[in-house]
């Protein structure tokens, strides 16, 4: 599949999901990285009128866990997080942020992402390492 085919197909699976809800969207993909973007408006604020740690842990969460995918035989595996560890950095109140996520370890039964998350001028929001398990997909 080709680097656009992909994106749409992990777009298309956000679909009602929370990622559809923050307004999630893939957006670049590369031989050791994986984008997503966020807008930051009211629907990702706490209660002091900027981005919501949640709103960011998910967005980290939500790029991590998708760029498993590439490691994984999709058709008997899949992928549950089960481990996210994030640091905030500099708070955001409009515009986007960026989540990119490299691999700093690709094992058979786990995977751990370090995930950067930037705004539209490069500065540096939060900082998360998240692990995921691969899992078998039991026959039902």
């Amino acid at each position: 599949m080709d680097k656009t085919s992909i994106l749409k197909a992990f777009n298309k699976r956000s679909k009602n999901t929370l990622m559809e809800t923050l307004d999630i969207e893939y957006v670049a993909i590369g031989d050791d990285f994986l984008t997503a973007k966020m807008p930051v408006n009211s629907r990702v604020y706490q209660p002091y009128g900027q981005l919501h740690g949640g709103a960011t842990a998910a967005l980290a969460e939500s790029v991590g866990s998708a760029a498993s995918n590439f490691f994984i035989d999709s058709e008997t595996q899949f992928i549950n997080g089960i481990q996210l560890s994030i640091n905030h950095i500099k708070s955001k109140r409009d515009g986007v942020v960026f989540a990119t996520a490299k691999n700093i370890h690709k094992g058979k039964s786990t995977h751990l992402w370090e995930v950067t998350i930037v705004d539209e001028e490069d500065r540096l929001i939060s900082v998360a390492k998240m692990t995921n398990i691969v899992l078998e997909i039991r026959k039902k």
